[in-house]
């Protein structure tokens, strides 16, 4: 008789192997730790393979695992497409989320295509927009979900993480060695006081050697070792490195991470977004 695969397991193994790891997997899942091991344990025997590199210092798929994930993603959407449509309940409408244009990568994407997946009939507008803006708009009732990067969060938000600021420069470059330093930052980055605050205070001279409002041109100014920046750890634009060692400058402090969400609307697909935005940028 024709076998079946277990459609849970192998969304466990989907999703492990889209985020990287079991705890994080169990996260988005709602699963324990424990639970998600079980169910990839299950899946491999019923498979007779194994869908992973025990041996790899970080969770990496074997080849039969690899083939397995493309077969699962497709198995996953078309069942969850058949699900909703055949769902009177199913969600739908709108879902307006902003987030800054530095923090969109490499998260947003992924958590588009996992919502998109669950709920076809749901359009997500995704608004990259500075913090200051997407609040006043939240504010006016122009969003139902925000994620921010700001100093203080205001007592409604949801503190997802702080992370550290860094400086960032061109991979083997030397501009961080000149002065005066050379900063390349947009005229609105609220980075920007607080790095040329630190470089007053440690008495290093500086100059800008951007304007605008270009966050292209900021990159190509940066990889071209013309000038240094800084970026959020975690969040460092391609062509860039963080200076460490002896290239370091003064500590710029950190950036806390708030999620905003407006209370009109209420269903799961809400809810799955706060917590994929929860697991992708939580501490």
């Amino acid at each position: 008789m024709p076998r079946n695969l277990d459609l849970t397991a192998l969304r466990s193994f989907v999703t492990v192997a889209d985020v990287g790891g079991v705890t994080r997997a169990a996260s988005y899942l709602n699963l324990t730790q424990s639970a998600v091991s079980m169910q990839l344990k299950r899946l491999e025997e019923s498979l007779g393979q194994s869908l992973f590199l025990r041996a790899a210092r970080k969770l990496a798929l074997s080849p039969e695992g690899e083939q397995l994930l493309s077969y699962g993603r497709r198995m996953l959407a078309l069942n969850d497409e058949a699900l909703s449509r055949f769902s009177s309940t199913a969600c739908e409408g709108e879902i307006r989320l902003g987030v800054p244009h530095d923090v969109v990568y490499p998260a947003i994407p992924g958590i588009l295509k996992r919502m998109a997946q669950c709920y076809p009939r749901v359009k997500i507008n995704l608004v990259s927009s500075f913090t200051i803006l997407m609040k006043q708009d939240f504010a006016r009732g122009e969003f139902d979900v925000i994620l921010t990067t700001e100093q203080s969060p205001d007592p409604g938000a949801e503190v997802l993480s702080s992370r550290l600021l860094v400086w960032v420069g061109a991979p083997d470059g030397t501009a961080w060695q000149r002065r005066p330093l050379r900063l390349g930052f947009k005229d609105t980055c609220i980075f920007r006081p607080r790095a040329q605050s630190a470089l007053d205070a440690a008495g290093i001279p500086w100059e800008m050697a951007t304007g605008g409002e270009s966050e292209q041109a900021v990159e190509a100014t940066v990889a071209a070792d013309l000038a240094v920046s800084v970026r959020m750890a975690g969040s460092i634009p391609e062509g860039v490195e963080a200076l460490s060692g002896d290239n370091q400058l003064p500590s710029v402090g950190d950036m806390k991470l708030g999620l905003y969400r407006a209370n009109r609307r209420k269903d799961e697909a809400v809810e799955m977004l706060l917590s994929e935005l929860r697991a992708a940028y939580g501490a």
